[in-house]
């Protein structure tokens, strides 16, 4: 029953607490999935503080006396669904990274959604050491949707540039009509 703010904030932690559970499955399959060294490493290390916001997120259930778990985080479980659909794809490297990237952006987003409003429950309840914790999380959260975004327009676009244009001069060759050759001498 959500009928104070409270409580509220307490469910917000076990959604996140799920979300955040839900993560730490799928980010090593993007991972593997992943072409381009520099985005496989981001998602190895976003794993790793996504294992730390699980613990952060036990943490902060414990001040508010609650147990984290027993919750399912549906958006993130939708979310994670749709990436799912990349891990399927086939196709050029660059543009699998490309699709990855537009899909972790997708879960940063919701997150750093998650963690802002969540956040400013804590502050409004004069919750500083909750607050402290979630603050920490919101800033790992934007500070992964940023290395996201630069691998993206510093590496992956522009190799998924150089794919369609290798695509286009493949596809010239291969449609090119042949000529006649005529026998005619003018």
């Amino acid at each position: 029953m959500l009928d104070t703010l409270k409580s509220l904030l307490e469910e917000q932690i076990k959604d996140l607490y799920s979300a955040e559970s839900q993560l730490v499955k799928a980010l090593p399959k993007m991972a593997k999935k992943a072409s381009t060294e520099s985005l496989r490493a981001a998602f190895e290390g976003h794993l790793e503080e996504t294992r730390g916001h699980v613990e952060r997120l036990a943490e902060i259930a414990q001040l508010l006396e609650i147990k984290p778990g027993g919750k399912t985080c549906k958006a993130m479980q939708g979310l994670i669904e749709e990436g799912k659909e990349v891990l399927e794809e086939e196709g050029a490297d660059a543009i699998i990274d490309v699709a990855l990237i537009a899909a972790a952006q997708r879960v940063e987003h919701y997150e750093i959604a998650a963690y802002g409003s969540t956040l400013a429950m804590a502050e409004h309840l004069k919750q500083p050491k909750i607050g402290k914790l979630l603050q920490a999380t919101l800033d790992e959260e934007q500070g992964a949707n940023e290395k996201l975004s630069d691998i993206c327009s510093d590496e992956v676009l522009p190799s998924s540039e150089m794919a369609a244009q290798e695509d286009e001069t493949e596809s010239a060759v291969v449609q090119r009509p042949k000529r006649k050759v005529s026998s005619r001498q003018g």
